[in-house]
């Protein structure tokens, strides 16, 4: 059996759990031939225990209209927005601060995000973890 042909990736930032045909998933799978009720089926059902959290997922859509995707762990800013019980960063990042990260805060998020990061290890991703926390407006403690 031949391998199926990829036509394309597309990439989106869903509400775990809360996939629907409305933009934007019907608007990104519509022109792709994709079941989008299939996929808000199976994206639901694979989410549901991540509710309240935003969740990458890239679907790979093959010529036969088929489609596959993996879910990521969700961005850094929701991750920060979690830890610190926040609603949103600030305004203006570098006058006003919202909050404060600790350092275990800062190493945990570092380690759940590490697999989708650009990072040789711990310490690296922790740096990019606090560069988003700073740009968000919050200080991470020493």
């Amino acid at each position: 059996m031949a391998a199926k042909k990829v036509i394309t990736q597309i990439k989106l930032q869903i509400p775990a759990g809360k996939a629907t045909p409305a933009p934007p998933v019907g608007t990104a799978l519509g022109p792709q031939g994709v079941n989008i009720p299939e996929f808000c089926k199976q994206f639901n059902a694979r989410t549901q225990a991540q509710a309240g959290s935003i969740i990458p997922v890239v679907i790979t859509v093959f010529s036969d209209r088929s489609f596959t995707f993996i879910t990521k762990v969700p961005p850094v800013s929701d991750l920060i927005k979690k830890a610190i019980k926040l609603d949103k960063g600030s305004a203006i990042p570098h006058k006003e601060k919202v909050g404060n990260l600790s350092q275990a805060e800062l190493e945990s998020i570092a380690k759940t995000k590490f697999p989708d990061l650009n990072a040789n290890d711990i310490d690296a991703a922790k740096k990019i973890v606090a560069g988003t926390a700073r740009s968000m407006g919050v200080t991470v403690s020493e």
